[in-house]
């Protein structure tokens, strides 16, 4: 038996960054999140959970946004 080509499911997943700047329009914190991250021209678009977090922390961010970055990580997780 032969196998597809691993290639075929190589598809890239979008950053965890990208994925937060487009929930602009959810009505949850995960779109509070993404309001604010869309207004801060240094938010790393390309950047993972770490990279999110370390941009919070440098704007001295409140809890609140740390807890909606956790919960945007898990619902980009299942995807």
């Amino acid at each position: 038996m032969e196998h597809a080509p691993q290639a075929q499911f190589a598809e890239r997943k979008q950053s965890l960054g990208r994925w937060v700047l487009a929930q602009m329009k959810r009505d949850d914190e995960i779109g509070e999140l993404a309001r604010c991250a869309h207004l801060d021209p240094r938010f790393p678009i390309d950047g993972d959970f770490k990279a999110i977090s370390a941009r919070l922390n440098a704007l001295e961010a409140p809890p609140e946004m740390h807890i909606a970055l956790e919960e945007a990580e898990l619902d980009w997780a299942a995807l």
